[in-house]
């Protein structure tokens, strides 16, 4: 592991905009990002909908610097977002919203996916995070992908924030991977023996119509297409800046540890496809306080078993990035209060009255 140099992290996070008084989402995307901007340049722009905004930082070499960066968009962002009369707010769906589709961002992407995926957008108004890691080596990338797909429901199970949908309880710990399972092309990439086997899958998915572009897939790992880094797009956004941070330096060391294993020739285990949905489902339903669906085994673990077992399999990446102490603390802050999904029930649990959701929500974004 020390044969290989630390990578730099990068992250996006996007983020909802509110009105204070109805604590719906709000078209007010244009405005903000245009005032974000004046400090941001482009660390700040549109998301799919005019209810979202996303802000993404410069490469990283560490937790502290990353964290630092983070702080420091989100403190632009919500002071832009005040100045228009709006609010800026971290999770992965709506906790309230209207019954009509939202309005989409001024993009031709989003123009192209309404008219190839119809009445299926009406309700995609999620947030993710996104994080990269620095991988040049695109044929590397493909099989450190293959290694990356076993992992990647637990992923979805300790940054579960999306619990609440249209004002209701879901059931699930993340819904929003519930909504983004009903697209074709949204969820875990495909086994690739080779780079060019992995383009060969992405276009005959474009033929297909399940994809837009065959040159910018949206699986849960891709090779970015703009950027020398691996993309790893499974998370809800955190309304926990260093859960943000520690999630992006715990994926870290699963790509650098995936970078070793790939680069000594193996080329990632050939999971069930069956399986491996069914894994995502269980992650998306039970997040951090149930079981889930172990990938490689099909064996149903809990989730902090499942994160212990994960933690031992990377811990020389960790200790070769620094990153032990950030991500101990991340666990220890789990099992103290689960995740933004148990923080938001709990929320309501107090009162009954889902919109003090939305105002803890507003509150732990803006607590930088």
């Amino acid at each position: 592991m020390t044969a290989f140099a630390v990578p730099t992290i990068g992250v996006e996070e996007e983020h909802f905009l509110l009105d204070p008084e109805s604590r719906l989402p709000h078209p007010a995307a244009d405005k903000v990002v245009t005032r974000a901007a004046v400090q941001l340049g482009d660390q700040v722009s549109g998301e799919f909908t005019e209810h979202q905004i996303e802000v993404k930082t410069r490469p990283c070499g560490d937790a502290h610097r990353l964290l630092a960066e983070l702080r420091w968009l989100r403190a632009t962002a919500i002071d832009a977002a005040v100045t228009e009369g709006v609010l800026l707010c971290a999770s992965g769906t709506p906790v309230l919203a209207a019954d009509s589709p939202p309005p989409l961002g001024d993009h031709p992407r989003y123009r192209a996916g309404r008219e190839q995926y119809r009445a299926m957008l009406d309700d995609f108004a999620v947030n993710s995070m996104h994080i990269h890691v620095h991988l040049p080596d695109r044929e590397l990338a493909v099989r450190v992908g293959n290694h990356m797909r076993p992992w990647l429901p637990l992923l979805i199970a300790l940054s579960a924030n999306s619990p609440f949908h249209h004002g209701s309880d879901t059931g699930y710990a993340d819904w929003r991977a519930v909504i983004r399972s009903r697209f074709p092309c949204l969820g875990p990439p495909p086994y690739a023996e080779s780079l060019a086997h992995h383009e060969q899958l992405a276009a005959a998915a474009a033929d297909s119509g399940a994809m837009l572009d065959a040159s910018l897939p949206f699986w849960d790992v891709r090779l970015n297409p703009r950027l020398p880094t691996l993309e790893i797009r499974t998370m809800d956004v955190p309304a926990d800046v260093e859960d943000t941070v520690a999630l992006a330096v715990l994926t870290r060391a699963l790509v650098l540890t995936a970078t070793a294993k790939a680069s000594a020739g193996d080329p990632g285990p050939r999971l069930s496809s069956e399986i491996l949905r069914a894994a995502y489902w269980r992650a998306a339903r039970d997040g951090w306080s149930g079981a889930g669906v172990d990938a490689l085994t099909g064996h149903t673990l809990s989730a902090p078993a499942q994160a212990a077992r994960l933690v031992e399999y990377i811990a020389p990446a960790l200790e070769t990035c620094g990153d032990t102490s950030t991500v101990s603390a991340f666990l220890d802050r789990l099992a103290a209060r689960g995740t933004g999904a148990e923080l938001q029930r709990a929320s309501v649990a107090r009162r009954g009255i889902v919109a003090d959701v939305v105002d803890d929500l507003v509150a732990l974004t803006a607590r930088t």
